[in-house]
């Protein structure tokens, strides 16, 4: 899709599940397994939809999905379907994995940076060997000393190899990474997560990471109980809701399996969304 000066592509690294009240918080199951039905499990289908932004002088990955270093258990566990890899949604558009410049992770959970780092032969390297990763101080942090509630989200395999190649940036809140692509910190699913504005020629998207990671939350209730800080999941989910809404950004979403890019309007407090990709 255009965006201004850009190209924005909404890319595939397959789906997975997650468990439908986990997603779903305090919303009861009676409601939200109508636009969201789960499995015999309770899990509900997610997608894996990182964001490729090509300014003309640089090819930016927004997060890099599940990656491919997992177990039958763990694939059972999680319901992962390679229906697409993102080495292939790269190709499919005349890019490899060494025409990348930039990466940005939102965070560091095992479904935003898997792709991150891939097993040769036995050991774990980076994929995107000529790309500068950029991730929030603090995240880093959090995912190198989790703690008991944290630590199934993270996998070490996921980043460690790419701060040992040197190839990881770490920054402290909000930050331009290049002319046109900014991220912003906030809290809410993590303490540190960033999500990502891009502005060029006078147009606006916004890559809404797991602060809103479906087209389902962009109801203000909808809060994930995957969230630490969902009070500020709330406050910030309602500032970008109505800005997106006056100001017609473009909204893309991560985890959605049916919608990643769209625009809402407000009809009184309630969101409609208007899917374009």
């Amino acid at each position: 899709m255009k965006l201004g000066g850009f190209e924005l592509h909404s890319l595939s690294d397959g789906r997975f599940r997650l468990d439908g009240g986990a997603m779903f918080g305090v919303v009861p199951r009676t409601i939200w397994e109508k636009t969201n039905p789960p499995d015999e499990k309770n899990r509900v289908l997610l997608g894996l939809n990182p964001l490729l932004i090509r300014t003309g002088s640089e090819n930016i990955l927004v997060d890099t999905g599940i990656g491919d270093k997992w177990d039958e258990r763990s694939r059972a566990i999680y319901g992962i379907e390679k229906t697409a890899t993102l080495k292939a949604s790269l190709n499919s558009i005349g890019l490899g994995e060494d025409d990348i410049t930039i990466v940005i992770n939102t965070h560091l959970h095992f479904d935003h940076a898997g792709g991150n780092t891939r097993l040769v032969e036995g050991r774990i390297e980076p994929v995107f060997k000529n790309a500068r990763h950029i991730v929030q101080k603090g995240e880093w942090e959090a995912a190198t000393d989790p703690n008991e509630r944290t630590r199934a989200s993270y996998r070490p395999e996921d980043f460690a190899p790419v701060m040992e190649a040197g190839l990881f940036e770490l920054i402290e809140g909000d930050g331009v990474i290049v002319e046109g692509v900014e991220v912003f910190r906030t809290s809410g699913h993590n303490r540190d997560i960033q999500l990502v504005r891009i502005n060029s020629n006078g147009e606006t998207a916004v890559f809404l990471g797991d602060i809103i990671p479906t087209v389902t939350h962009l109801r203000f209730p909808y809060i994930m109980g995957y969230d630490l800080f969902p009070l500020d999941t709330l406050n910030v989910k309602k500032e970008l809701v109505r800005k997106a809404a006056s100001e017609k950004w473009l909204l893309v979403f991560e985890h959605d399996p049916h919608a990643s890019m769209g625009y809402v309007k407000l009809d009184g407090v309630d969101p409609i969304f208007e899917k374009v990709s």
